[in-house]
């Protein structure tokens, strides 16, 4: 299990929305107010109150309202259905994708992009690269704004779609042009500035390319930030990542040297920040320490943990959660391809995104789901094996040593369908977790995070919980459920 996230891309692909495809129900909670008036699965959503919504915005702004009527397709026949409810309450209507007509695909060519180093032969929703700003807003995905119009300004404003997260890289239009691969990147910046003049909150990122835009270039992008951006809620600073189908020879990893460096300039500019605007503003995502084999900083250096689903602080944050030392667990992001498999109702237009916790259960691990096969299901008093990214294991190796337990052991997951510097637990995949499964011993319990499944229990490559060589149980990917799960004893489901 791993704190950490892969930085997320400019572009992250979501759902199967198309160009004027009408959202589909595709349930209905029982007893709900839809439920009361006859909607069913698989009706087709034409308009609401007279009007076509784009998206899952506009839908909860529209349903919001005490009296919704909805226009409906159901099998050739038009239907019309008004409903009466109390002013926003929900309808129980859970709808097919989050925009309904086409995605604002990505129109830059960035080396960097980690949807063009996927392989051949996943399912055709993970190669679909986005620039929507309603994406940002829902699901935490970057933009660079390169497609951003003035129109698309008026409606953020309007409808106050904050927080945005915006991918900035440099701050130099040249430098900036050049790595996204786009002669408009280097002026698209300006509607970062206009956001941030109508007070629309915006988290920004910077992906570090050693060559290209670290060194000199990384000073100047944060000194432009000071100067043009200080409104900007926080900046991530997230380190390159390279699979084994990476085609571009300019794209390579940061040499130890590197790293520190980074890891040094963002500590000197958090002091700058720190004394100029009185916050640090920009974090070191925290790959950064574990690559430039430094230690984590204090939780207090974090700020409150601004942008903990990027990658920024999950070390320190599960660290806290796994002594007891927080409340309630902040969780994760489920990283790279996290609006792929996200529900697509989230609570968006009040502001609160769907994070997604896949289906793992809450803290108590005796609660949550095993995969069995046809195999018996271990017994709690059994050995214990945590599955865990690359990257993760040295985040919890030392948790795990500090209960001086010799019954429980970390079980570290090379990935070797990505390859390349890719040791993000939520990109494990199911033939590497299979692979490594099949050499540990039978009868033993065997701990997986939530991070690296989606909703209905697959990996990113497809496998099912069930297609495991050994029993799993799944855990919430925080330090609570896996303190939960170490301590739970007794007989299993």
């Amino acid at each position: 299990m791993s704190t950490l996230s892969p930085g997320r891309p400019d572009a992250a692909p979501v759902g199967t929305a198309t160009a004027g495809l009408a959202p589909i129900v595709v349930a209905v909670a029982p007893g709900s107010p839809a439920a009361l008036v006859g909607v069913e699965p698989g009706d087709e959503i034409m308009r609401v109150n007279g009007e076509v919504p784009r998206d899952i915005i506009e839908w909860q702004m529209a349903t919001d309202e005490a009296d919704v009527e909805l226009d409906l397709v159901r099998g050739g026949m038009d239907l019309s259905m008004t409903i009466e409810k109390i002013a926003g309450a929900s309808l129980g209507i859970e709808v097919s994708s989050a925009v309904f007509d086409r995605v604002r695909t990505c129109d830059n060519h960035c080396e960097f992009c980690f949807i063009y180093q996927l392989p051949k032969g996943m399912r055709r929703s993970l190669y679909l690269k986005d620039d929507d700003y309603r994406l940002s807003f829902l699901y935490g995905n970057f933009t660079t704004l390169t497609r951003f119009t003035e129109s698309d300004l008026e409606r953020v404003v309007t409808e106050r779609l904050s927080p945005l997260h915006v991918s900035i890289h440099s701050t130099d239009p040249d430098v900036r042009s050049a790595m996204l691969k786009n002669p408009r990147g280097g002026m698209s910046l300006r509607w970062l500035r206009a956001l941030l003049d109508h007070d629309i909150v915006v988290k920004g990122q910077i992906v570090v390319c050693p060559g290209v835009n670290d060194g000199s270039v990384l000073d100047d992008t944060l000194a432009g930030v000071l100067d043009q951006y200080p409104e900007l809620d926080s900046v991530a600073v997230v380190p390159l990542g390279i699979s084994k189908f990476n085609a571009e020879s300019a794209m390579r990893f940061h040499t130890v040297g590197e790293a520190q460096s980074v890891v040094d300039t963002i500590a000197d500019w958090q002091d700058i920040f720190q004394a100029t605007l009185g916050r640090r503003m920009v974090y070191a995502a925290d790959e950064y320490y574990i690559m430039a084999q430094r230690p984590f900083p204090d939780a207090e250096r974090y700020d409150g943990f601004p942008m903990h689903e990027d990658g920024i602080g999950m070390a320190r944050t599960f660290e806290a959660e796994f002594h007891g030392d927080a409340d309630e667990a902040t969780g994760v992001q489920r990283g790279f391809f996290a609006a792929v498999d996200a529900p697509p109702n989230p609570a968006a237009y009040t502001g609160l995104r769907q994070t997604g916790c896949g289906p793992a259960a809450a803290s108590d691990s005796a609660s949550a789901p095993t995969a069995t096969g046809l195999q018996l299901r271990p017994r709690r008093t059994a050995p214990v094996g945590v599955l865990t990214g690359t990257l993760g294991a040295p985040v919890i190796t030392p948790l795990i040593e500090s209960l001086g337990r010799n019954d429980v052991r970390i079980i570290t997951v090379d990935n070797e369908f990505f390859g390349g510097n890719t040791g993000v637990t939520g990109l494990m995949t199911g033939e590497d977790v299979s692979s490594v499964l099949a050499a540990q011993p039978e009868g033993h319990r065997y701990l997986l995070p939530d991070v690296c499944l989606s909703d209905d229990g697959r990996f990113l490559d497809g496998v099912a919980l069930d297609d495991l060589p050994r029993p799993v149980e799944v855990i919430s990917t925080d330090g609570i459920a896996l303190r939960a799960a170490l301590e739970t004893t007794g007989s299993s489901r």
